[in-house]
């Protein structure tokens, strides 16, 4: 990979009239993607779980950049009920939409399930943003420059979607079903700038990874249920990880940075792709596969009961001949 010129925020373009929405944009990535986007003049859209939280880290922005406009909103993407509350909240507040950043995740927890029966990971990581993005694909498509960030992990070059198995009902490995929900972000991020281009729909969609950073979500999902083996587990990797602030470069290079192409993939540019300023990632092999994306995303559609009509081919008027 070839990091792109050491790119950082102070690299960012001036977003000045753009509204961006941001998943988990409370802590960790979320949050310096928030700073970031915020500190350029966007208005961000804070769209979290935990509104007290959500609404500290709010405070916590306008302490260091006092002229940031940012609302917080409550999105639970965990339940289908929530994600259809937010966007019709959305779209009767804001008359536009610039960016969406699907960035929030779950981590490798015990199994657990949606408030609609979903493996937990699977159900949040891609079944929520899957259907928050057909919601909101009205008010995207009608900015010419919007861009969609969909937000994976090198955890995805271990992914399998499991065909007969999404929820893994059979026998449940948290990181397995873990790569398998960030081989879907992949999927779905790549089948959605095919059926924008074949649409001629104006947004793009990318996608990014962190590679080895220390956020909320590792430090809680280290997978141990021990306390005190946790936190040594987390001192032992520590010094291999980068910063939240590192680790959210790739998204913010895909959602702001000229000349970017729908269907790219950013992600740290060294030590195989656990640190680094932002570079060309390389998709892994399963990522690939149109049919599992093609199959992948109409079974989306089925579990969430969202629809992507308005991403049916244009078909060009007959010609009299």
């Amino acid at each position: 990979m070839n990091t792109i010129h050491h790119w950082t925020t102070a690299n960012i373009p001036d977003q000045t009239g753009r509204i961006a929405v941001i998943t988990g944009a409370n802590s960790g990535l979320g949050y310096q993607t928030a700073l970031a986007l915020a500190s350029k003049n966007a208005h961000v859209v804070m769209a979290c779980r935990n509104l007290a939280k959500a609404n500290a880290a709010r405070d916590k922005i306008l302490q260091q950049t006092p002229e940031a406009s940012l609302t917080v909103m409550a999105l639970d993407l965990a339940d289908l009920a929530s994600i259809r509350a937010f966007a019709a909240a959305f779209l009767t507040r804001y008359d536009r939409l610039d960016l969406l950043i699907n960035n929030a995740g779950i981590m490798i927890p015990p199994l657990r399930h949606t408030a609609d029966g979903f493996e937990l990971q699977f159900g949040t990581n891609h079944l929520g943003h899957f259907a928050l993005t057909s919601l909101l694909l009205e008010r995207l498509m009608e900015q010419p420059n919007s861009r969609i960030v969909t937000v994976s992990s090198i955890v995805a070059h271990i992914g399998r979607i499991k065909f007969d198995d999404l929820m893994h009902q059979r026998r449940y490995n948290r990181w397995l079903a873990y790569g398998q929900s960030k081989l879907a972000n992949l999927l779905f991020a790549s089948e959605l700038q095919r059926r924008l281009v074949a649409a001629k729909a104006t947004p793009i969609s990318l996608a990014a990874h962190p590679g080895g950073s220390t956020t909320n979500l590792q430090h809680a999902g280290i997978g141990i249920d021990n306390a005190f083996s946790q936190k040594l587990l987390m001192l032992l990797v520590s010094p291999f990880l980068q910063s939240a602030a590192m680790g959210a470069l790739p998204q913010l290079y895909a959602v702001t940075a000229p000349g970017v192409q729908g269907g790219d993939y950013l992600g740290p540019g060294d030590w195989f792709g656990i640190t680094g300023y932002p570079a060309k990632a390389r998709l892994p092999w399963s990522a690939r596969d149109q049919t599992a994306a093609n199959w992948l995303w109409h079974e989306s559609e089925r579990l969430t009961g969202v629809s992507y009509d308005a991403l049916i081919p244009q078909v060009e008027p007959a010609t009299t001949p």
